[in-house]
């Protein structure tokens, strides 16, 4: 029996607990962890597999690769860039899975304003398997909009990263 790891959640971001909640997941064969994160971490690479993202920019200095307490800023879902801070970071290593998880805002009127957290794990699985999970939730007016369409933008969005980032790790376009 394999016992998978799960993502740390701050109590303020329980899944469940905000106004949309999404969580997906792959596990493939013949890549590893550490091919996984270099394209996770390294935002100047984010836009070659994933068209859901834009304006990634460092007001503070640093990147494209993310590290603890980085702060960034990105567009996603239509949104303008939300102001965004690593607040996870763990690089996977022998029986370590990686994590990596950021914050992300959107101030302004109430009706505007949104708070997320999304994480990341990727771990190496028995039988040159990588497993890829990546969960978010999110508080705000625009989140319970997107939970409420059918079907669920964030839950598509991100099975597109998902997969482009599985495509980009294993040497693909």
């Amino acid at each position: 029996m394999t016992t998978q790891n799960a993502i740390n959640w701050p109590e303020k971001y329980l899944p469940g607990t905000g106004d949309n909640f999404v969580s997906n997941e792959v596990v493939v064969r013949g890549i590893t962890a550490a091919q996984v994160w270099r394209y996770l971490t390294d935002t100047s690479a984010w836009e070659s597999y994933y068209d859901n993202v834009a304006d990634i920019s460092f007001p503070r200095g640093g990147g494209p690769v993310l590290a603890d307490d980085l702060v960034f800023s990105f567009g996603t879902f239509g949104f303008p860039p939300l102001a965004a801070r690593v607040v996870g970071f763990q690089a996977p290593g022998d029986g370590v899975p990686g994590r990596l998880s950021w914050t992300a805002r959107q101030d302004g009127k109430p009706e505007e304003r949104l708070d997320v957290l999304h994480a990341w794990l990727v771990e190496d699985l028995p039988g040159g398997r990588v497993r890829v999970l990546t969960q978010e939730t999110q508080i705000g007016q625009p989140a319970a909009e997107l939970a409420g369409q059918t079907p669920n933008p964030m839950l598509n969005g991100h099975q597109a990263w998902l997969d482009g980032l599985v495509r980009a790790a294993s040497g693909g376009a």
